[in-house]
Order: C-alpha cells, then structure tokens, then sequence
C-alpha cells in the first residue's frame, strides 16, 4: 500500500513539472516539446533575441503555441514590440480562442499599455474557460488587482 501511494505522488509531482513547465502553451507536451524545445530554453533563460530567432527557425504560424511564444518573447524582449506581441497573441486567439497562455499573456500586455478593460476581458474569458482554479486565471487576476493597487499603472512583477 505504501509503495503504490509513494509511485502515485511520485507521478503527480512529474505531472505538476511537466505542467509548469509548458504553462506558456496550451499542447500536451509530448505533441510540441520537440519542435518547441528550443525555444523554450531559451524563454526559460530570458534570453529573448535567442527565443525569437529559434522561433523564426521553427516558423509555424499556423500554431497557437508559436504564436503565443513569440508573442511573449516580443513582449519581454529587452526593447519590447507590443504591437508585433498583439499582433502574434491575436493571431494565436484566432487559431485557438481559449488558448489559456495566450489569454493570460495578452491580458498583461493589456496592462502595460494601460489597457484595463481589455485586461478585464481576457481574465473574464479565463473564468469561463478554467473549470478549477488555473494558473493563467491566478496569474492575470494578481496582475490585474496589482495594476489597480497601483493607481492603474502596470506593476511588473517576476511571477507575471
């Protein structure tokens, strides 16, 4: 009894990593964590130059997680492009409308231009989409109230 409870948590805790670990995208991590790899490593190290030119290698626009990440990887970049961000975020909403990452992801860039009612938008479309309590809906709504704290002004934060 007690070996089989300890092989139990032993595989939902790999679940738990497995699952933070590709929390920028929505796809079972066996289906992109090939193509995707590369990429990941490179937003995992923050170095976004890096992530973008391994996605422009990759260059899948047809997949919401590529677009999501390079959305991202714009957004962070140490001179960011909002504009190219939205337009790889909105391009990865057409593909897949309840991409958690890419909801969570927008309604931050949302934020830092100013944009609370967009913000607003994207966390209410989380609440309808995450049956349990999901960490893109957690994410965006601490980032949401952090921005209202603030006197409506986006607070950066490492978590976000």
């Amino acid at each position: 009894m007690k070996s089989t409870l300890s092989r139990i948590l032993t595989v939902a805790v790999m679940a738990a990593s497995i699952q933070s670990a590709f929390a920028a995208d929505n796809e079972p991590a066996a289906a992109t964590a090939d193509k995707l790899a590369p990429a990941r490593a490179q937003i995992a190290a923050k170095q976004w130059r890096g992530a973008i030119e391994e996605l422009k290698k990759i260059n899948d626009p047809a997949s919401a997680d590529w677009n999501n990440l390079m959305g991202y990887s714009l957004r962070k970049a140490k001179v960011p492009d909002y504009e190219g961000a939205e337009r790889y975020y909105d391009e990865a909403l057409r593909i897949d409308p309840k991409h958690r990452g890419t909801l969570e992801y927008s309604g931050e860039l949302y934020l830092m231009k100013g944009d609370l009612a967009k913000a607003e938008d994207r966390l209410a479309a989380l609440d309808k989409i995450c049956r349990l309590p999901c960490q893109e809906y957690t994410e965006l709504k601490k980032a949401v109230a952090a921005y209202k704290a603030n006197g409506n002004k986006y607070v950066a934060s490492a978590n976000w």
